[in-house]
């Protein structure tokens, strides 16, 4: 029984993400996917949807108030990062946040050193990020499809390092961030063409509540 009911949130958040109803906020989405689903549910989306990230985020969801509560801040943050760095493309998603960079506004082509204006942007998320102490932040490293397997993976390694370096070195928590490289493996984007190869040279930051603020959304809600 316990599993048939796991394998039915799963089909239900499943539902729920790819046709849920238009009129619901990222907030009482959150609140609703997290309840529903968990870790497995959203390792199960992740992988149906091609789109780790979303997992990721789904399966550190709380759920229920407490979710929600940690929506409202969630909104709050992608809000600022959104207004303060609009060279990043934010995208709230249930109880997280997804910030995505194009690799040609971080890094010039084939290589994982910094541009100039790769840490102006980096220095405006820094502030946004600081503001907000209670959240983990993931850093994915990816690639387009040219070049071999092994350089692509190397290299998208290098580049979350090179960021997850540079925050560090502004003040973030090093517990705070998780470095992961993708290589080519994950596209999110067409590859068959050259925008399509440029967008999916990218860095993306999946922020989650720690437990910290996962703790005190529980209290806030027994409160």
């Amino acid at each position: 029984m316990k599993k048939f009911r796991m394998g039915l949130a799963v089909i239900l958040s499943a539902a729920f993400l790819f046709t849920g109803c238009a009129s619901w906020n990222k907030t009482q989405k959150g609140a609703v996917i997290g309840t529903a689903s968990g870790g497995a549910a959203g390792a199960v989306i992740g992988r149906a949807s091609g789109n780790t990230a979303l997992g990721a985020i789904i399966g550190a969801a709380v759920g229920g108030g407490a979710g929600a509560v940690i929506g409202r801040q969630m909104d709050k943050q992608a809000e600022e990062i959104a207004k303060n760095v609009p060279d990043a493309k934010v995208e709230r998603v249930g109880e997280g946040i997804v910030v995505e960079f194009s690799s040609n506004i971080l890094f010039g082509f084939d290589e994982s050193n910094l541009s100039a204006d790769a840490k102006t942007n980096l220095d405006k998320l820094v502030v946004v990020l600081n503001s907000y102490a209670d959240t983990d932040i993931e850093i994915q490293g990816h690639t387009d499809s040219k070049g071999s397997l092994a350089y692509n993976q190397n290299l998208s390694e290098q580049r979350a390092e090179t960021v997850s370096g540079y925050l560090t070195g502004k003040g973030i928590a090093y517990n705070r961030l998780n470095i992961k490289g993708f290589g080519e493996t994950l596209p999110k984007y067409e590859n068959d063409t050259a925008d399509g190869r440029t967008q999916n040279r990218r860095v993306e930051f999946l922020i989650t509540a720690n437990e910290k603020m996962k703790a005190d959304a529980e209290s806030e809600v027994m409160n």
